[in-house]
């Protein structure tokens, strides 16, 4: 909203787990929307994920540096085009660590390199049910930025799916960052508010961009 009688203030969720608000400008969510937009773009574009159960994800997804499907990684996209993954651009390593500092302190930022980035596109009409981001090998925390719609972002707890959770309101241009205690808690996106995105974005939908530290020890190595 353009005015609130309250400003929107730095918030821990649970112990590891933050959130910030307005973290990026106007001006770097358009960037940073540009830049969506070619990574979209096929080979190795944005494509509809499928569970080994025939089931399909709501949200689309392209991902970077490393090709996540259900439930591991590759260096191609196994289960669309079969072309290799697009690199992982540099500036999102920094804007990673940008993000533990500001959200968690210098001290929780991990020594290897953020080099993966998972990018989720919602219409109105997608979900996202409670999970884990468990795949990895590395416990470094989970940077995730929202453009466009806002969402309801539910944030649980690491042993299991239901209660007890807090439910958040992310908008476009903020910060939610969760490692330590909350690396492995379960969290979801119950609902997208269609029509909330910025006019000047020009954006109709919500992107989500989840930068994670594969802890993989070779990029020529499987996971």
């Amino acid at each position: 909203m353009d005015a609130e009688l309250f400003p929107r203030a730095r918030t821990e969720i649970a112990p590891g787990a933050v959130h910030l608000p307005d973290w990026l400008d106007p001006a770097r969510q358009r960037d940073l929307l540009r830049a969506c937009r070619e990574w979209a773009r096929p080979p190795a574009g944005l494509r509809t994920v499928r569970t080994p159960g025939g089931g399909t994800m709501t949200a689309r997804q392209v991902c970077l540096g490393w090709h996540w499907y259900p439930y591991a990684y590759a260096r191609t996209v196994v289960d669309g085009d079969g072309a290799p993954v697009k690199p992982f651009p540099d500036r999102l390593g920094e804007l990673g660590r940008r993000a533990v500092t500001d959200a968690l302190g210098a001290d929780a930022v991990a020594e290897a390199p953020y080099d993966i980035a998972l990018i989720n596109f919602y219409d109105a009409d997608a979900r996202m049910g409670m999970h884990r981001d468990a795949d990895e090998r590395s416990d470094a925390p989970v940077v995730s930025l929202s453009l466009g719609d806002t969402c309801v972002f539910r944030f649980g707890n690491p042993e299991t799916r239901t209660r007890p959770y807090t439910d958040v309101e992310l908008r476009s241009g903020d910060l939610f960052v969760f490692g330590g205690p909350s690396r492995q808690a379960y969290h979801g996106v119950p609902r997208v508010h269609a029509g909330t995105a910025p006019p000047a974005l020009g954006l109709t939908g919500r992107l989500n961009l989840t930068l994670r530290v594969s802890g993989f020890q070779s990029l020529d190595s499987p996971p």
